[in-house]
């Protein structure tokens, strides 16, 4: 026979399951707005039954009905939509950051505008053009000195603020490894935590929850893979080499390089380069993008002034051809060896050390407008100038030297394609980080539709759980009452 109260304890059970239930239910409302929470459910599961002897029979025709017990508190998270997410962020990283250097890129070249160096350089061939007009003008003659300047200026303003650039990604390469290491720190003391909870029979959840969040900001900045361990924990691995291992991380650190100046990574002690995420990105640009635009300003900024230096010396000033003299002057020279001599004759060697010769800057007399061969009036002549001026539609030649142009080529149409090719780099970037993030976006999608909190859903739940509660409620109220009926009631007949 079953106990008397035996409808007591099922409903006690049901109490505390529904209640559980509804606790779980708050939770989950109660971080609807949490960063990384995943929806947890409780599993129930029918407590095991009492045999039931039938009154007419010795046998057993069943098991008799217990109640229900809470068997766990379950996330609802699909593992696979993780490892997705994880690929697709590290694309989306390394694609942000390319995209963030070729957009400042562009903002300093700046181009086409009234103020970009093509304007520039269009400017003074014509003020060049201008003078051949009339050589003894001395107004032309300060536009071409002034327009020269400008070019010269243009030249250094444009590689110091690429520099800089190189110089703030370098920063941001220190700043990642510092964020790479308090992740791996933060997850190895997550492991930690979960690995002291979870041999107790208990499901750490939240922990669980904080650790994914740390593994999704880790996956954007480096490729990484996540392999679970013993107690709960996980180890991560960067591109295959070891990096959190259960309670313990490897440091990532950033050394500055003697010879580059530059910071170079290492992880566990040994050298690092990564091949995907955020942080391969900044260092394809930092030692990538950058220095392939400075080299290309400086071949450009080095045959320009060749050019003009190789024609301007062998041409004759206003104080040659008033003094009888030569003085084999070059129009721009390196300003880092004219701070060492100033009667140097040093051609600008890169795009950040071109001045105009101080000569020049003193004395407008000195620009060399003539050619000693000519025709004409000595103080009238204006063939060199009208030389330099076609400079601007000259092809030089292709060469293997490093200050050499990689393609036969006018300076102008070979400072276009340096600029072209920046827009179409920029263009690709924007295109694959479009495409990254709306891969991210559906994925996360997914993921939410699974793991995500939706209050209309949870509210459902509860009106269900409630109901559940308050049905048990009443089972027991009517147990109590014929208990009452049994203990209070019965055996007074008579009295």
């Amino acid at each position: 026979m079953r106990s008397t109260f035996h409808g007591i304890e099922v409903s006690k059970r049901g109490l505390f399951a529904q209640q559980s239930a509804l606790n779980t239910t708050g939770h989950n409302i109660a971080n609807a707005n949490t960063e990384g929470y995943t929806r947890q459910r409780v599993n129930m599961q029918a407590t095991t039954g009492l045999p039931y002897v039938g009154l007419q029979a010795a046998v057993e025709p069943g098991l008799l009905g217990t109640g229900v017990q809470a068997t766990s508190i379950q996330r609802l998270r699909e593992e696979f939509l993780d490892i997705q997410y994880r690929n697709e962020h590290k694309r989306q990283g390394y694609w942000d950051a390319r995209l963030e250097t070729l957009e400042k890129l562009e903002g300093i070249m700046n181009e086409p505008s009234e103020t970009g160096l093509q304007k520039v350089m269009d400017q003074m061939w014509q003020a060049w053009q201008d003078l051949a007009k009339d050589p003894t003008d001395t107004s032309a003659r300060a536009v071409v000195r002034e327009r020269s300047k400008a070019v010269a200026d243009t030249f250094n303003t444009l590689t110091n603020h690429i520099k800089e650039v190189q110089s703030d990604l370098d920063n941001v390469v220190n700043v990642k490894a510092m964020e790479i290491n308090s992740l791996g720190q933060q997850i190895a003391s997550l492991n930690s935590q979960i690995a002291n909870i979870v041999p107790h029979g208990y499901q750490p959840n939240d922990l669980y929850d904080q650790r994914d969040v740390l593994l999704d900001k880790l996956s954007k900045l480096v490729d990484i893979q996540v392999t679970p361990a013993t107690a709960g924990m996980v180890n991560v691995t960067i591109e295959g080499r070891q990096f959190v291992n259960g309670a313990t991380s490897q440091p990532v650190v950033a050394q500055q390089n003697p010879v580059t100046g530059l910071s170079d990574l290492t992880l566990g002690g040994a050298a690092f380069v990564p091949t995907s995420g955020y942080l391969a990105g900044t260092l394809e640009s930092r030692d990538q993008i950058v220095p392939n635009l400075l080299k290309r300003l400086d071949v450009l900024a080095v045959n320009l002034t060749k050019e003009i230096n190789d024609l301007h010396r062998t041409g004759r000033s206003l104080t040659d051809i008033n003094n009888g003299t030569v003085q084999d002057l070059p129009f721009f020279v390196d300003a880092n060896a004219l701070a060492t001599n100033a009667a140097t004759k040093d051609y600008p060697k890169s795009a950040s050390a071109i001045v105009v010769n101080p000569a020049i800057m003193m004395s407008l007399d000195a620009i060399a407008a003539a050619k000693p061969e000519a025709t004409s009036t000595p103080v009238g002549n204006n063939e060199n100038a009208q030389a330099i001026a076609s400079i601007k539609f000259k092809v030089l030649p292709a060469g293997t030297g490093p200050t050499d142009l990689a393609e036969s080529s006018t300076l102008d149409n070979y400072y276009r394609y340096t600029i072209s090719q920046l827009g179409v780099d920029a263009q690709e970037a924007t295109r694959n980080q479009l495409n990254s993030e709306m891969l991210v976006g559906t994925v996360d999608n997914q993921r939410q539709s699974v793991s995500g909190v939706s209050i209309d859903d949870e509210m459902a739940e509860m009106v269900k759980y409630q109901h559940a509660y308050s049905a048990s409620a009443r089972v027991m109220t009517s147990m109590d009452e014929i208990l009452d009926k049994v203990i209070n009631g019965m055996g007074r007949v008579g009295l």
